[in-house]
């Protein structure tokens, strides 16, 4: 049997070509000589090597096979694929990487982190981008444990970036890593990012729909094609979004109370499915539904069109309904919004039913929202 190429010679069979009755020719540079093999010598009590040839003290020689011994007994036969965590709990040790915990230090969090990442399916250049950011921080206030990393840690690595751009980027990796920190892994409850957020975008204005407009709309869409009305409400009513509403499926709607079906919102990616939510509608909606022509089958689309679809269709419903102002899917849902905020939504309510991310952008759009809301000074 061949031994393979890592395993040491045999200690009674040297494996250089010691009195070997064989020699190859003189091979240049770059040449191949002819294959020949190199007898080896074999070791007899003749040419054993003596004492005085350099041979081991046996005392010196048991000690360390002793050692050598100890070690092996010490050593696993592969790699734990779990260790002890906090509070007695075990947590993997792929490739043998360390537990994450509030004590580990940045690369630690930052293996940990891709392995999420890359688990989740995320794409490569958005893994690379996130590590990256990682690595830069590193670099900026040295590999502290993630649990010390503090505001001022962020504003000093946030000041250093050269443009907004940059700064923005960093912003967001940093963010994904925190939340993944303390809803992920749960090692942290902090985040220190709280309080940055990129460079000030201005809101759009908003202009939503008075009670006659929105009446009239929804007139003008019943008269449209079969599939204008249901959307206009959806939007109106119910306040999805564009992407949203072209992503409902018909098994998607729970109508086992046919007066009081629910639409829920899913999200197939999962770093949006934050944005999930179930949300009930009226009776009229489900009567929408019945009214649809044609065999439906559970897993269509309730609006079986693209983006631009959406917005002819609604500009055209506009012309139609006589309403001078300009109206687009987002005026609809900003008009649900305001809507809400006047039946007592507060900002946390209003962000739940746009499935809005808690940041300080969104957070000032449904504050604008109430405020609108509000009575009249």
């Amino acid at each position: 049997m061949r031994r393979p190429a890592s395993c040491p010679a045999d200690p009674e069979q040297p494996s250089g070509p010691v009195g070997s009755d064989q020699s190859n020719d003189a091979v240049g540079p770059g040449e191949m000589g002819p294959k020949t093999r190199p007898t080896v010598a074999r070791v007899t009590r003749a040419n054993r090597p003596t004492g005085d040839e350099g041979a081991p003290d046996p005392a010196v020689q048991r000690a360390a096979a002793r050692l050598e011994a100890d070690a092996a007994h010490e050593r696993p036969n592969q790699l734990s694929l779990f260790v002890p965590g906090p509070r007695g709990a075990f947590a993997p040790a792929l490739n043998g990487l360390a537990p994450l915990a509030a004590t580990s230090r940045l690369p630690i969090g930052r293996a940990w982190f891709r392995i999420e990442l890359e688990q989740a399916r995320r794409p490569r250049n958005t893994i690379e981008s996130y590590c990256y950011d990682l690595i830069e921080l590193e670099k900026t206030i040295g590999p502290i444990p993630v649990g010390r990393i503090t505001r001022a840690h962020i504003a000093t690595f946030l000041a250093g970036a050269r443009t907004q751009s940059t700064r923005k980027r960093r912003l967001t990796s940093l963010r994904r890593f925190f939340q993944f920190l303390i809803t992920g892994a749960r090692v942290i409850d902090a985040d220190p990012c709280e309080g940055f957020y990129p460079h000030r975008i201005e809101l759009k204005g908003i202009v939503p729909l008075f009670p006659p407009e929105q009446e009239a709309m929804l007139a003008a869409a019943a008269e449209d094609t079969a599939w204008a009305l249901p959307a206009v409400w959806l939007m109106l009513r119910l306040g999805l979004s564009r992407a949203e509403l072209l992503a409902l499926r018909h098994d998607h709607i729970d109508v086992t109370d046919p007066g009081r079906p629910v639409v829920h919102v899913f999200y197939p990616d999962r770093a949006k499915q934050g944005k999930e939510r179930r949300i009930a509608a009226g009776a009229a909606f489900g009567t929408m539904l019945r009214d649809v022509p044609g065999q439906v089958e559970p897993g269509d689309l309730v609006i079986p069109h693209g983006p631009p679809a959406i917005n002819l269709m609604v500009a055209r419903v506009r012309r139609a309904a006589g309403i001078a102002k300009d109206v687009t899917p987002a005026t609809l849902r900003h008009t649900f919004a305001v809507e809400r905020a006047k039946a007592g939504a507060t900002g946390d309510d209003l962000l739940a039913l746009l499935g809005l991310h808690d940041d300080p952008r969104n957070r000032a759009s449904v504050e604008r929202y109430v405020r609108l809301a509000g009575p009249p000074l």
